[in-house]
């Protein structure tokens, strides 16, 4: 008994091993020996820490068994506050990239394990792994994820040149290329680009592998064949890649589970295929995708799915402006096409999980889902706004300085102080909440393209930052966040 205890601890070990653990004493010598380590700063209370732990090992694991291992670590900062505050963390989770010893960049890709192990792999080797074999190739395509592949005669080609760039600027999938004449003399390609879907992801609907027809000396060409055609008629929708699909998309939500069970999930999947393909074929511009029933739950309870029971799949539908559209009906290829067509035809009633608008006279403003687009969106206005959380430490620090903060500029006529509840309110896109509190800048002339704040949080701090963002001079305030009034103050005490 006690030997298959001990022969278990060391089973515990060996999976916790896969993410290093620093603390301040150790940090800078661990971190120097690594040529480039993604670290997660997190706190044990943290929501979405705990959602990210089961990802960050398993992409860990994959990661250190890559032709290039990348390293994952972690660092408590309930505990390890020094290294913490050096590094400016105020929000949880929040992740780094470290090279030779020293910060690199904000980590600000997917947060689950198929994603994190994309950029962290490309972070670490080549953005395009060179095939110099049949069986390489065969390895490379059979993967899980999609892949596309340059065949070429000449490696110092334009074609090939811009290949490599175009490697280097996406992120959601992966790529090799080729120089060996007997893998291209098998496979039939030359001075070609080739996107190749998932073999586990094959359907008679659609083609397996796609070949590029365009110029492939034109980078914008083949970014946008790869955008068009990546997904296919019906894609695996991730937390990692969620963001990255064209609107209107209707999701098909069950167990998605390509590795146990790929006839059970391509059994549904199939389906939703066939009417895609149908709708297609018409020149309907919709979407299609399934996603995890499992590991969008949160997602699915915003879209008002509450039978988690069912083994049907649920549909949910993300269209313009954030608004999102639930099928009441039980599924079927039938009632699916039915929500489609009523989709488009805006015959549907949004589906908001939102709480009553409030009565926003105090200085402070609050945003939910149903005005969040009138009151962010204000063309007239720029925009400061706050996504927390009730149970964040740093938020309830950050509530008194906020308050001070609108009451301060309560009279500037172009610029609202606002905050959101992420608990009870969906952050619309383009805004990716990844930890509490996450603050935007929203300047009304690029509401489509918001700021995150990284700045210090001390009440001086936003104001400085708003004085020089702002898309008009503050009344009140100078560009360098000086009150006019003590200008001319100090103006008069000189004369």
């Amino acid at each position: 008994m006690i030997r298959a205890l001990v022969v278990l601890s060391f089973a515990v070990l060996a999976v916790k091993a896969n993410v290093l653990e620093f603390t301040d004493s150790n940090f800078k010598s661990e971190i120097q020996d690594h040529n480039v380590i993604l670290v997660e700063f997190y706190a044990p209370w943290c929501g979405h820490c705990k959602n990210l732990a089961p990802e960050y090992e398993k992409a860990a694991e994959r990661l250190l068994k890559n032709d290039h291992p990348v390293s994952l670590a972690k660092v408590d900062c309930s505990v390890e506050t020094k290294i913490c505050k050096e590094y400016g963390v105020s929000g949880y989770p929040t992740l780094k990239i470290f090279r030779n010893g020293e910060f690199s960049k904000d980590y600000d890709g997917p947060r689950e394990a198929d994603g994190i192990v994309k950029v962290m792999g490309k972070e670490g080797g080549p953005s395009s792994k060179e095939l110099k074999t049949k069986k390489e190739f065969d390895d490379f395509v059979g993967r899980e994820d999609g892949s596309v592949v340059g065949f070429f005669t000449d490696a110092d080609s334009e074609q090939a040149k811009t290949f490599q760039k175009l490697a280097d600027s996406f992120d959601d999938l992966l790529f090799a290329h080729t120089y060996s004449s007997q893998v291209m003399d098998k496979l039939k390609y030359k001075d070609e680009v080739v996107l190749f879907r998932p073999k586990v992801m094959a359907s008679k609907f659609e083609e397996t592998a796609v070949k590029f027809t365009g110029d492939a000396t034109k980078l914008h060409k083949l970014k946008g064949f790869l955008t068009d055609e990546a997904f296919g008629l019906c894609a695996h929708r991730t937390l990692g890649n969620a963001g990255n699909f064209k609107k209107p998309t209707f999701v098909a939500f069950y167990e998605v589970d390509f590795v146990k069970n790929p006839k059970g999930t391509n059994y549904w999947r199939n389906r939703v295929m066939k009417v895609a393909k149908k709708l297609r074929d018409e020149g309907l511009s919709a979407f299609f995708a399934i996603s995890d029933r499992k590991k969008h739950w949160e997602e699915l309870q915003k879209c008002g799915q509450i039978d988690y029971n069912t083994e049907k799949p649920f549909v949910c539908a993300y269209a313009d402006r954030s608004r999102k559209f639930n099928m009441k009906d039980p599924f079927s290829m039938e009632s699916l096409e039915k929500f489609v067509r009523d989709v488009l035809d805006d015959a549907v009633e949004p589906f908001f999980k939102s709480g009553p608008i409030p009565n926003n006279d105090g200085p402070l403003k609050t945003a939910v889902d149903r005005n969040f687009y009138d009151l962010v969106n204000d063309p007239e206005k720029d925009v400061l706004i706050e996504f927390y959380v009730p149970w964040c430490g740093h938020c309830k620090t950050l509530a008194p300085k906020l308050e001070e903060l609108a009451e301060m500029l309560k009279d500037e006529p172009e610029i609202t102080i606002a905050k959101m509840d992420a608990t009870a309110d969906d952050a619309p896109s383009p805004y990716e909440v990844r930890g509490f509190p996450t603050l935007y800048f929203a300047p009304k002339g690029s509401k489509s393209s918001p700021k995150m704040y990284e700045g210090g949080q001390e009440v001086d701090d936003l104001i400085k930052y708003l004085a020089k963002e702002a898309t008009n001079e503050l009344e009140g305030y100078d560009r360098k966040g000086k009150k006019k009034g003590d200008k001319k103050k100090k103006e008069k005490t000189e004369l």
